[in-house]
């Protein structure tokens, strides 16, 4: 018996919850919006397919609702306009955060908490902050979806199943986030010497191009806004994926925002490393063996986070 609460019940909310009604992830699903209507309309909508999924009982409710879950996932705030960053909606995001802790923690301070809303590392920063909720319990979505779309773009790439891509997208999940190319690899070979090392293969590949393919990452989320207006379908997979994790008894490895306590030489700021998560939360970092340019990038990204901490009120 799962329970998940999900606050928030706009694009992102209510795939969130669609997806882990369809995936059998939880039993019970409490979705909470500001506009009651909505957050009933989309509980509806999805309880009427139930008969087709595993049995789950999914409505709409309020703060008091959530007691008792398991995770509480945060999707509410102002999304994301074309041309905007995510560090545009910091303070009007901050502030509805900040109105939205105290309720949710009261009723539910045994939850693990997965921040959703951008943007997300300075959100989840200041959840970390304001809630007295232990930081092992405390998440952001942060890079996951930017690796899951490195490790497709690079699998379309060499025309190879994405679970043979191992690769990391670390730091804000923004502008300043980069690829720590040093260890990215596919079946434990260096990527830019997978070509080289197939033999009888029959397929040309060109170089990779690291620049073109950072951009591609860093720019995607922005494309697809473009083309339909908001991003919501594979954000509300990999949000979903980290509920999998945390849920199930298997740590596993992801790259997730979290608190950060002197690794790498960075401290009091929240953004993505290589986390293991697992029913415990986010409990422990993997410290990747880092070169001195990648050490660069992610103390620059720490140090874009703080700039925007240091702007606003939290």
């Amino acid at each position: 018996m799962n329970k998940v609460t999900v606050i928030g019940t706009g694009s992102v909310g209510s795939t969130v919850a669609y997806t882990l009604t369809i995936n059998g992830l939880a039993s019970e699903i409490v979705m909470i919006d500001i506009n009651g209507e909505k957050a009933k309309g989309e509980a509806l909508d999805i309880r009427q397919g139930t008969p087709f999924c595993n049995p789950c009982s999914i409505y709409a409710g309020s703060y008091a609702d959530a007691a008792g879950s398991d995770i509480v996932v945060i999707t509410s705030g102002v999304a994301r306009k074309v041309g905007q960053s995510r560090l545009d909606l910091a303070q009007t995001n901050v502030n509805i955060l900040k109105s939205i802790i105290p309720e949710i923690t009261r009723n539910a301070p045994d939850a693990t908490y997965v921040l959703v809303s951008n943007p997300v590392d300075i959100l989840t920063y200041t959840f970390c902050k304001y809630s007295g909720i232990p930081e092992e319990r405390i998440i952001g979505s942060g890079t996951i979806l930017d690796t899951a779309r490195l490790r497709s773009r690079l699998s379309e790439h060499y025309q190879i199943n994405q679970q043979n891509v191992h690769a990391y997208v670390l730091g804000e999940h923004g502008d300043s986030s980069f690829i720590p190319w040093s260890v990215a690899n596919i079946s434990n070979i260096p990527v830019d010497d997978y070509y080289a090392s197939i033999v009888h293969s029959d397929t040309a590949f060109p170089p990779l191009d690291h620049a073109e393919v950072e951009e591609h990452v860093r720019k995607s989320g922005a494309r697809v806004i473009e083309r339909k207006g908001a991003t919501f379908y594979a954000v509300s997979m990999s949000v979903c994926y980290v509920c999998k994790c945390l849920l199930s008894g298997i740590d596993t490895t992801l790259t997730v925002s979290t608190m950060l306590h002197g690794e790498y030489g960075i401290d009091d700021v929240c953004l993505s490393l290589l986390n293991v998560v697992g029913k415990k939360g986010a409990h422990s970092k993997v410290l990747l063996p880092l070169n001195d340019k990648e050490l660069a990038d992610l103390q620059f990204s720490a140090k874009s986070l703080k700039d925007v901490i240091r702007s606003i009120n939290i």
